[in-house]
């Protein structure tokens, strides 16, 4: 699937941007679908909010329980200082994660078909497992930061095998948030290790390695159906969304079913079978 040139900008820089791999008509599905799943959605009294930059806001047992489940987590901008929503729901949400492809029908067949299977290939991975799926709706005007991090930081194999597939499903700019990366990061150390306890997660700092200045980033404004992949060691960040537009993307977050997978990542499936594409 992907050409000469694809394959060697992949290899040197760490990440790779499909235009129209995904039609608007895909696109639109699935939104239309993931806003369905925010109206039924019913937060009751434990109101789970989703950080980058304090991941200790969010609370252990809501991550650990969305392995494999399908919940949604709020913008922590989302609450005024009584706890009341600022705006309403559907414009408060942060992301839906984390057994999308898994679970629902719509989204299981958006991540799934020869053409990804194909590209997973050519990418290195020999067997795919897919471990993760989110939407992330970057919401206007409270869409909040996502700080640099590296994918691998919450998926560790030996060796390294983790990949991310981003999907654009709305146009990503400057303007509302759109992705950063450091080209060639993905050849820097791994900086952090999210770890699980039993039922409680920390985040070990694991090098002392620098995330990338002003010099060293470059952004990735694209448009609706773009898919970005990228290795799950290169530095990647968005910044907030101040803007009155939304960005909504879909991730999938894949390992190679032949590296091992930590006992320590957060994410387990202890029911829910893995699949490929």
């Amino acid at each position: 699937m992907l050409t000469a040139e694809q394959q060697a900008a992949w290899q040197q820089d760490g990440y790779l941007a499909l235009p129209g791999f995904k039609t608007a008509a895909e696109g639109a599905v699935l939104q239309r679908r993931a806003r369905e799943i925010v109206d039924a959605f019913e937060p009751g009294d434990t109101r789970a909010v989703f950080s980058s930059t304090q991941p200790e806001r969010l609370a252990d047992a809501a991550l650990i329980a969305s392995a494999e489940a399908v919940h949604c987590f709020f913008e922590e901008e989302a609450f005024d200082a009584s706890g009341a929503l600022r705006q309403p729901k559907a414009q408060s949400i942060n992301k839906i994660g984390h057994a999308l492809h898994d679970l629902d029908p719509v989204f299981d067949a958006f991540s799934r078909g020869p053409a990804l299977a194909a590209l997973a290939a050519d990418l290195g991975l020999l067997r795919p497992l897919l471990w993760q799926s989110m939407v992330i709706f970057k919401q206007p005007g409270i869409g909040g930061e996502v700080r640099w991090h590296q994918d691998a930081s919450f998926f560790v194999t030996e060796p390294q095998s983790v990949t991310t597939f981003w999907f654009a499903l709305e146009d990503a700019d400057l303007d509302n948030g759109c992705l950063w990366v450091q080209p060639g990061g993905h050849r820097t150390p791994l900086r952090e290790r999210f770890e699980r306890h039993g039922e409680r997660l920390q985040m070990q700092r694991l090098d002392d390695t620098p995330w990338p200045g002003a010099g060293e980033a470059r952004p990735l404004p694209v448009s609706a159906g773009t898919l970005v992949c990228f290795d799950g060691r290169l530095p990647h960040y968005s910044a907030p969304n101040r803007s009155p537009k939304s960005r909504m993307a879909y991730t999938l977050h894949v390992t190679d079913g032949g590296a091992a997978y930590s006992a320590l990542n957060w994410l387990q499936r202890e029911r829910l079978p893995l699949r490929g594409f």
